[in-house]
């Protein structure tokens, strides 16, 4: 079964969005290997910075960790726990706050170490994405993109994380998986990306994320086509 039980709080006018960029790419393009990942990262344009506001409180950083199982490349995804104030059980990648003194870097590894027992001596940086900001907090997410030498051995933090997910690009890239929904929200519409994996939905900051990164895996990114420095509506 695809898609999950969280509730997403949908507008009542919410209406359908464009496809996927990755669309009408054959079945073999949509299975890339990290080696794939790694040679479309080397090649993909510098990421769009975030201006950070004299408002903004601290940076967060997420850490999108992949690796090649059965030649394939997946990706470290956690489900929030449900017993948190904000974001419980939502599909997420690990991360948090950055600490006083600390590179995104250093916060995110901190962060995988904390949510997921990642030890950070697996991890070699690849990229940054887009940087985006939420819409209601006006916090601001730098997203980083690692590799790991294999699968790894992970163990939930149960103060923050209900389950880790082991999820392969090539599941994200199924045309059934992907959708988009157009959201009235401040007066304005936005884009609002959904990946409905098997058990889970992946929406909001995570899933526009996602969407940034598979892009440019599968050639298919368009500079043009970025989302607002402000980013997809979150629910915070």
């Amino acid at each position: 079964m695809r898609g999950g039980p969280q509730q997403i709080p949908r507008p009542p006018a919410a209406r359908p969005g464009r496809p996927a960029p990755w669309a009408d790419l054959s079945d073999a393009d949509r299975r890339p290997s990290l080696e794939v990942v790694r040679a479309a990262l080397t090649a993909a344009p510098p990421p769009r910075p975030v201006e950070r506001l004299e408002r903004d409180g601290r940076a967060a950083a997420v850490l999108a960790a992949l690796y090649d199982h059965d030649r394939l490349a997946h990706v470290v995804l956690t489900r929030r726990a449900q017993h948190l104030r904000r974001h419980r059980g939502e599909v997420s990648f690990p991360g948090g706050s950055q600490e006083p003194g600390e590179t995104v870097w250093e916060t995110a590894l901190r962060e995988a170490a904390e949510e997921v027992a990642l030890d950070p001596a697996l991890v070699t940086p690849l990229a940054e994405l887009d940087h985006l900001r939420t819409v209601t907090s006006e916090s601001f997410i730098v997203p980083l993109v690692a590799e790991l030498p294999g699968r790894p051995a992970l163990e939930a933090d149960p103060g923050e994380v209900e389950r880790v997910l082991h999820v392969s690009l090539a599941e994200l890239l199924e045309p059934e998986v992907f959708h988009e929904e157009i959201w009235a929200i401040g007066g304005q519409e936005r884009a609002i990306f959904f990946f409905d994996i098997v058990g889970d939905t992946i929406w909001g900051a995570t899933a526009a994320m996602l969407r940034n990164l598979l892009a440019i895996v599968t050639g298919t990114f368009d500079a043009a086509d970025r989302q607002s420095p402000w980013g997809p509506f979150t629910g915070e």
